[in-house]
């Protein structure tokens, strides 16, 4: 498995995710470095996690606000310039042609080089809005978003196509890219943080955090990972 982070050849990525702290919690590491070194990092929300609380008597409009708020906070600590709020329903997510055009308009409007998103085809992968991300963010990949007849109305407000050259996923069985995180370990800790609503017992997350950090860093020379699946695009 490569432990190499970036193709300098890349200058933009794009996180697509189904919840708040879905990024932070899955990549938030590889962010911080990505920023650190000057890239451009977009995240895609899909939906504002309106049904993310335990309170049978919360108002889900509440619920999103302060997700939102608690997300814009966490990316703000670790570089990110760009969020982008799609306000899908919570719970409600399928990979069909609505949620892929959604996901299309941002990757004609963003132009990245690397999408990191939620893999889809992870055995057992029990959230349906997991895996409705994943697979529509595939599917808005290849070939919709590089073929000017998807959505050609999409041309006439000045979107035009655009071809990714890499898919990253994370939560993968099979990852193919471990990178080295031990430097901004802290900084995901920190980003995680400011989901208070959702953390719960912090100090048991972290240590269950950098357990699974130093699983996926082993073999390497390196103590801390977060580890991708990717497959490439360009050909």
């Amino acid at each position: 498995m490569s432990p190499t982070l970036m193709n300098d050849e890349f200058s933009t990525y794009m996180l697509v995710v189904a919840h708040p702290d879905d990024s932070e919690f899955s990549s938030a590491g590889t962010v911080a470095r990505l920023t650190d070194a000057g890239k451009s990092v977009v995240v895609i929300q899909v939906t504002s996690g309106d049904r993310g609380s335990p309170d049978r008597d919360a108002d889900p409009a509440r619920v999103a606000a302060i997700r939102e708020a608690e997300l814009l906070e966490a990316t703000h600590r670790l570089g990110v310039e760009e969020v982008v709020f799609l306000r899908c329903p919570d719970g409600e997510l399928m990979p069909d042609l609505g949620l892929r055009e959604k996901i299309v308009r941002m990757i004609r409007t963003w132009r990245p080089d690397v999408i990191i998103t939620h893999d889809p085809f992870r055995p057992y992968a029990l959230h349906p809005d997991h895996r409705a991300v994943g697979l529509a963010t595939t599917d808005a990949v290849y070939p919709t978003a590089r073929d000017p007849l998807y959505f050609p109305e999409h041309l006439h407000e000045g979107l035009e196509p655009h071809k990714t050259a890499e898919i990253w996923y994370f939560g993968s069985e099979t990852p193919d890219k471990v990178v080295d995180i031990t430097n901004t370990f802290g900084r995901k800790i920190d980003a995680l943080k400011a989901h208070a609503s959702q953390v719960g017992d912090f100090e048991g997350l972290e240590e269950r955090l950098r357990e699974r950090s130093q699983e996926l860093a082993q073999g390497h020379d390196f103590k801390l990972a977060e580890a991708f699946k990717v497959v490439q695009m360009r050909r």
